[in-house]
This record gives C-alpha cells, structure tokens and sequence, in this order.
C-alpha cells in the first residue's frame, strides 16, 4: 500500500527543554523534530485504562503525544495490578481514569488529559470520540469495540485495535476513508454471542503479553500521526507469546464475500433454575444433597473449590453426548461467576437432565458469602 500522508500538521516549535526531552526521537531515521511536533500536536483517545491502555497510555505520553482523552467506566481492582502496570496499589478502589490521569501528570507536562469516567455505547461514541486524530481500542468486550469502530468509521478517525487473551494477541490498524477500507467488522462481521467468548477474567492473561501488544500499538498511532513507516492497515498481526512467534493475515472488506444467514431455528433458550452460595451451603448439608459440577478450568481448581465438587472444565462438559457421566440425581452448576455454568447447566438440559441448577454468582460468590477464607482472582 502507498504510505499515508501525516494525521497531524506540525505545532509550535519545540522548547529547549523539549529538544532535550524528546532527543531520543529527534534523532529517529524519519522523524525529527516535524514529527515531533505533530505528536504535540495530536489528541489521542483512548478506549480502556486497563491491560492494553496501561502500556499505550504510558508510551503515548512520555513519546509527547499532546493530549489524550481516557476513557474507561471501571475502578482499579487487586487483580488488575498483575498487568495493569500504571495503577499502584493505592489506587484500588479509584477510577481508572483518574489513576491513569494522575501516572500522565507525573511523566510528562507536556500531555494535558481529560477522563471520561463512563462506558461506551452505540449511543454516546460518537460524541466521545470526536474531535481526535486517532482511537487507540483496548476494550474487553465485543458491545465496545463495535461501538469505536462503528463511531470512527462514521467520523472517518483511524482506529488501532488490539484483543489479548492467555498467550495469544490480534492486532490491526483500521483507516476509514480508503478504497477498500475495511473496520472491525470486516474482521469479525457478526457479533460473537457472549458465553462463547471468554474475558480475561474467566481464561487468564500473560501479564507480559499486553505490555508488548500495548507497545504495538502505541507505534502504531506514533507512525499514523507523523506519516512514516508502515502501519498495520489491512492485515492482522497475531502474536503467539508461548511459541514467541508472529505472523499476519491480510485483510480484504467482507462485501458480498459474507455468506446469507441461515435459516436454522434459533437455539431454543433453556430457563435454569439458581440458587445462591447461602441456598447451596444450606442444601449441601441436608440429606438429598446435589451434586456440585465446578466447571472452571484446572488452574481455577487449584485455587479452591466447594467441597465435595466434581471437577471438569467446560469445553468438556460441552463434549457429552449422554448423561451416563453424572450419578443420578440434582445437580449444581457453578463457574467463577456464572456465564460458564449456565452455558454447561443448559447443555446438561438438552440432553435430558431433569433437575439442573446454577449457584448464582459462582466461586466469587461463594468465596464472598460463605468461606472467605479461600483466595478471591
């Protein structure tokens, strides 16, 4: 593809103290101080102040990007510290985007920030995306990133966008506006349903892993601003941190290459009874006890388990074409916090099983409400 031409006329000229700070840059084959002062110039914002934000927002700020806008509805939890790296553990319980805010203020006064404490929605993107040069998405769920892409495509604003998961990494750079043009919705055109795709929270993530995504994708937006290089436009980069391995996909716009839907019924939906960890603690003492099926992933059953609970993951639990596998009578679903346990607890019932159940609010819960004595992840 031909390089594309800057996304940001050159601002003021650099201070003394500024051709000090940014030297490293300066001295770049193909940046300079012009670019420079485009990345003065710029307003990035930034969609998640969690594992992918943390190492963009930090890079973005100290390269001298002049303004980002964070945005990002969640607050700093324990667990997030693991890979969150701009959080400290005084910040739990704050904003994210006030922690990220306050780690900007302590690196660079260069970079002016505004926070925006909320979600993003088909609704308010456009609104909250306007007015910047580029989108950096580091969501966590698939409602988000068709919202930024469906906004910047509107808006004709490059989107860099990344999804890390256990050891695996997408990344692609979307620029609206071009023949041939493709978005996110070329790369996944339908919306996957929720229970198929597990979060951080459910598979895990190397911590390492969306530090090094993060860094991509900061470039990215550095190259899109100061027009050099070649950014990731119509092709996908899938990073492999086990095998530390990287290869790429072209990506072509869907059009009419995406096949009809099809006509098959809808999967019926299975309504399943729940019970709370108080109601599954009562009902485990009595003397038609049910059986408990833990259905998280191994690494999750050495963190501690309901006792007495059988142990198998769900894509397992998925694979049984008969009941024969279960004793007879009630069963218990449970997962970290449910999505897993209803989608096992529903293929349970379409098999036949006459009496499942789901403990609502899964180990979380029952960590929580009755044996607060095992580790909360």
């Amino acid at each position: 593809m031909p390089p594309l031409p800057p996304l940001v006329a050159p601002g003021p000229e650099l201070t003394p103290a500024q051709v000090s700070r940014y030297s490293r840059h300066l001295l770049v084959p193909g940046m300079g101080i012009e670019a420079q002062r485009r990345l003065l110039a710029a307003r990035v914002a930034v969609v998640g102040a969690g594992g992918l934000g943390s190492p963009t927002i930090s890079y973005l700020a100290a390269a001298g990007v002049g303004h980002l806008t964070i945005i990002d509805d969640d607050d700093v939890d324990p667990t997030n510290l693991q890979r969150q790296v701009i959080h400290r553990l005084d910040a739990v319980g704050r904003s994210k985007v006030e922690s990220a805010a306050g780690f900007v203020a302590g690196l660079n006064p260069d970079v002016s920030v505004q926070v925006r404490h909320e979600r993003i929605t088909p609704e308010n993107a456009r609104e909250l995306l306007e007015g910047h040069d580029v989108v950096l998405d580091g969501a966590d769920n698939f409602p988000t990133r068709y919202a930024v892409s469906d906004a910047a495509t509107a808006l004709g604003t490059p989107v860099v966008w990344a999804a890390v998961l256990r050891f695996d990494a997408q990344l692609s750079t979307f620029v609206p506006g071009r023949p041939g043009a493709v978005s996110l919705r070329d790369l996944f055109p339908r919306p996957p349903r929720p229970e198929d795709v597990p979060s951080c929270a459910e598979a895990g993530v190397l911590g390492a892993l969306v530090g090094q995504v993060g860094s991509i994708m900061a470039a990215e937006v550095v190259k899109l601003v100061c027009g050099f290089g070649e950014p990731l436009v119509d092709r996908v980069l899938l990073v492999d941190a086990l095998t530390q391995r990287t290869r790429e996909v072209p990506l072509r716009p869907v059009g009419d290459l995406l096949p009809p839907p099809t006509h098959e019924p809808v999967r019926e939906l299975v309504p399943l009874p729940e019970l709370s960890a108080e109601e599954v603690r009562s009902v485990l003492r009595g003397t038609d006890a049910p059986l408990l099926l833990d259905v998280r992933e191994p690494a999750e059953h050495a963190l501690g388990t309901v006792p007495g609970a059988l142990t198998v993951p769900v894509g397992e639990v998925l694979t049984w074409e008969h009941l024969e596998t279960l004793p007879d009578g009630p069963v218990v679903v449970y997962c970290k916090t449910g999505p897993r346990a209803r989608r096992a607890a529903a293929h349970l019932v379409r098999l036949g099983h006459p009496d499942v159940s789901v403990m609502t609010g899964g180990m979380l819960a029952w960590i929580e409400r009755v044996d607060p004595s095992l580790p909360s992840y």
